[in-house]
């Protein structure tokens, strides 16, 4: 596990959503000022409910965009790139507007584990080249080298976390489900990686705390298992028929743009770097406990 560095004056959640308010509700059980940039006033309203300090912006707009409480801080960026073209502008105008103003200490980078592409279900290591297939990927890759260059000009410690898929509370894929979407045969499907929100938002802390200047982290459960699988567990958790299932090549030709795209990919994300370095012991290891957690918070 590699050492703890101090503690910042403040944080600032760039996106924050509901991974961002448990990221900040961890912060400030540590007695860490938390401040949160938004566009929505229900995501605006939800973190002042819970202590975190909101800020209206838009990263689209970054004219509007106020000042930003970043000096001594870490900032997490969470926000997602926009949904066309294979460039993040969204965390450039944040990275330009830092740069107007007082620097932070660390930058959190959400990154995906996309931006590997697709490697036939072999295990994928931090030091393995990028490769991405889809713009999507492209997007997320495009802001982990915009991130890695700010870091390398300007001093500021920069993390990158290539995350797998985010379930949880209200994460689950209840209407595709109910609507019986069909998906193909386990033997068919491609192998994913996920993990549960709560366990996600301790490993964003803990690349707070914990992470190597200018590195990059796998993050999920370890847990991998086919598409189809996932799918199937989280219908019989929901008490919900499981899919129907239809052959590949049909898949490919009738199923959604988005959901096409990730059957063409399939990967195992090698976690040890993170459990090692950063320490993390997660509470819901597997998709059983996490789906349970998932019944109790409701």
């Amino acid at each position: 596990m590699n050492p703890a560095v101090k503690d910042p004056q403040q944080v600032l959640i760039v996106g924050c959503g509901d991974l961002g308010r448990r990221v900040g509700r961890l912060w400030r059980e540590r007695g860490i000022p938390v401040a949160g940039l938004a566009r929505s006033e229900a995501s605006l309203k939800a973190m002042q409910a819970i202590g975190i300090q909101p800020l209206k912006g838009d990263l689209d707009d970054p004219t509007q965009l106020p000042l930003l409480p970043v000096a001594d801080s870490f900032v997490y960026h969470f926000a997602p790139p926009p949904g066309q073209g294979r460039a993040d502008p969204r965390l450039g105008a944040l990275l330009e507007r830092i740069a107007a103003g007082s620097l932070p200490r660390r930058i959190v980078l959400l990154s995906t584990s996309g931006v590997y592409g697709n490697r036939d279900g072999a295990c994928v290591r931090e030091s393995d080249p990028p490769a991405p297939g889809t713009d999507r990927g492209w997007r997320r890759l495009d802001a982990e080298r915009q991130l890695r260059a700010f870091g390398e000009t300007s001093g500021v410690e920069t993390v990158i976390l290539r995350v797998g898929g985010i379930y949880g509370p209200g994460r689950l894929p209840r209407r595709r489900l109910e609507a019986s979407t069909p998906i193909v045969p386990p033997e068919q499907a491609p192998r994913t990686n996920r993990i549960h929100v709560d366990d996600l938002a301790t490993v964003c802390v803990a690349a707070g705390r914990r992470g190597r200047p200018g590195e990059i982290y796998n993050v999920s459960d370890g847990c991998d298992s086919s598409m189809t699988e996932y799918f199937d567990a989280v219908a019989d958790f929901l008490g919900l028929p499981r899919p129907p299932r239809i052959d590949r090549e049909e898949a490919l030709r009738t199923l959604s743009p988005g959901m096409v795209s990730y059957l063409r990919e399939s990967r195992r994300l090698d976690t040890r770097k993170m459990r090692k370095e950063l320490g993390v012991r997660l509470r819901y290891p597997d998709l059983a406990s996490g789906l349970a957690a998932c019944r109790e918070t409701g």
